[in-house]
C-alpha cells in the first residue's frame, strides 16, 4: 500500500509540474510574447535609445516615456550610451522577452543586419526612429520615423548662400560633425555640401565630428580657433556642439554671430535663448517630439497593420530675428 501512496503522489507531482510549464509559456499567463501583450494585455515595446548626449535626445526620450504612459503601452526602455554594441545587446534581450514591437534609434548607420534579421525570425517587428540604417533589406523593418536630415543640411546651406549672396570675398567654414557614421552627421554633411558646392566662394577648411556634445564641441572649436587664421561661419550638425563652440569663441575674444556666423540644427531651447542674444545666426529645426507618432505606428505594426514606409515630422527654418518670438513656445 505504501509503495502505491508513494506512485500516486510521484504522478501527482508530474502532473502539477507540466501544468506549471505549460502556463509559463502562454503569453496571457505573464511573459510578454510578439503579438501577446503583458500581463495585462498590453502591448509591449522594447525602446533602444542612443544615449543621452543631448538637450535633443533627453527631450526625445521624455517624449516617449510619456507618450507611452499615455497610451497605454508598455515601454521597456534601455539607454545605449552612444555604443552600438549596448544596442544590439539590449535588441536581443527585447527578442528574448518576446516584446511585441520593436524600436530603435540607431548610434550609426551600418552593421544592424544581422540582429535586424533576429527580430524578424522571431515574428517581432521593428520600427527606426530618428535615424536610419543602410541596409538593402527594407524588409527587415517596418517604417521609420523621422526626420530628413538630408534637407536640414539642404536649409542650413541655402540660409547661407542667401546670407552671403552677391559677395564675391572668400567664405572660410568650419563643421562640427555629429558622431561619426550616423545618419544625421552623414546626412546634413552632404546636403549642406551638396547647395554649397556651386559657389566657389564657400570652403570647408575644417571637418571634425564632436559626437554631438556641447564639452566636445567646444573642445574641436577651440582646436579649430588655433589651426585655421580665418573663420567666417560654423556650420554645427546639433544645438549642443554650437553651444559649446560659442564658449571656445567666447574664451577666444571673438564674438559669436558677428565675427563668426553659427549655423546649427535642432531646435532646443538653449539654442533659441543664445539667438535672442545674437549669437547663433540661424537653427534648422529638428523635432524630438516623436512619442505620440511612434506610438500610433506601434499599435498598427503590433495590430498587422500596414503602415507607411517613412513618416517624416514637420519642422522649419528659425534665422535670429524669429528667435525671440518663438521662444516662448519652444516645448524642448
Amino acid at each position: 500500500m505504501a509503495r502505491r501512496a508513494a506512485i500516486a503522489v510521484s504522478i501527482a507531482l508530474i502532473a502539477s509540474s507540466a501544468l506549471t510549464a505549460c502556463s509559463t509559456e502562454n503569453p496571457a499567463s505573464g511573459s510578454a510574447g510578439a503579438g501577446g501583450g503583458d500581463s495585462d494585455g498590453k502591448i509591449v515595446l522594447g525602446f533602444a535609445q542612443v544615449g543621452a548626449e543631448s538637450g535633443w535626445r533627453t527631450a526625445n526620450t521624455k517624449s516617449v516615456q510619456e507618450a507611452a504612459k499615455k497610451a497605454g503601452i508598455t515601454l521597456k526602455f534601455s539607454d545605449a550610451q552612444q555604443k552600438q554594441e549596448n544596442q544590439i545587446k539590449a535588441i536581443r534581450t527585447f527578442i528574448q522577452q518576446k516584446v511585441d514591437v520593436i524600436a530603435f534609434s540607431p548610434v550609426v548607420e551600418s552593421g544592424w543586419d544581422t540582429v535586424l534579421k533576429e527580430a524578424k525570425d522571431a515574428g517581432i517587428p521593428v520600427i527606426l526612429t530618428d535615424r536610419a540604417v543602410d541596409s538593402k533589406d527594407t524588409s527587415l523593418y517596418k517604417s521609420f520615423l523621422g526626420s530628413d536630415f538630408v534637407k536640414e543640411g539642404k536649409s542650413a546651406g541655402e540660409w547661407l548662400t542667401a546670407e552671403y549672396e552677391g559677395k564675391d570675398a572668400p567664405v572660410n567654414i568650419v563643421e562640427l560633425q555629429g558622431t561619426t557614421g550616423s545618419a544625421p552627421a552623414n546626412d546634413r554633411k552632404a546636403g549642406f555640401a551638396d547647395v554649397i558646392k556651386g559657389d566657389d566662394k564657400f570652403k570647408i577648411t575644417a571637418s571634425q565630428t564632436g559626437d554631438f556634445t556641447r564639452a566636445k564641441g567646444k573642445e574641436v572649436m577651440q582646436a579649430f580657433l588655433k589651426s585655421q587664421k580665418d573663420i567666417d561661419v560654423l556650420y554645427a550638425h546639433n544645438d549642443d556642439m554650437a553651444l559649446g563652440a560659442i564658449q571656445a569663441i567666447e574664451e577666444a575674444g571673438k564674438k559669436p554671430g558677428t565675427d563668426i556666423k553659427i549655423i546649427s540644427v535642432d531646435g532646443i531651447k538653449d539654442a533659441f535663448v543664445a539667438m535672442a542674444a545674437g549669437k547663433i545666426n540661424v537653427v534648422v529645426e529638428c523635432n524630438p517630439l516623436l512619442g505620440d507618432q511612434l506610438m500610433e505606428l506601434t499599435k498598427k505594426v503590433a495590430a498587422g497593420e500596414s503602415v507607411p514606409a517613412r513618416v517624416e515630422t514637420e519642422e522649419g527654418v528659425f534665422p535670429q530675428d524669429k528667435a525671440e518670438a518663438a521662444l516662448p513656445t519652444r516645448k524642448y
